[in-house]
């Protein structure tokens, strides 16, 4: 998967890639990113963008 760099790609981030990041942070047990996760669902159902620092958990979970 791209990493993300500007608040473009932010507002790009789909609840589908939170659904497949939150499937393996569960089976690894990241209570934080499976956190991070259901929240940019959650922005992703609204419409809304979701928070930065989420999307950067999201991100630091493929680093």
């Amino acid at each position: 998967m791209a990493r993300l760099h500007s608040g473009q790609d932010q507002e790009r981030f789909s609840g589908e890639t939170a659904w497949t990041v939150l499937d393996a942070a569960n089976d690894l047990g990241d209570s934080m990113t499976v956190d991070a996760c259901r929240r940019v669902i959650d922005a992703d159902l609204r419409g809304e963008a979701p928070a930065r620092s989420d999307v950067a958990v999201l991100n630091a979970f493929f680093a």
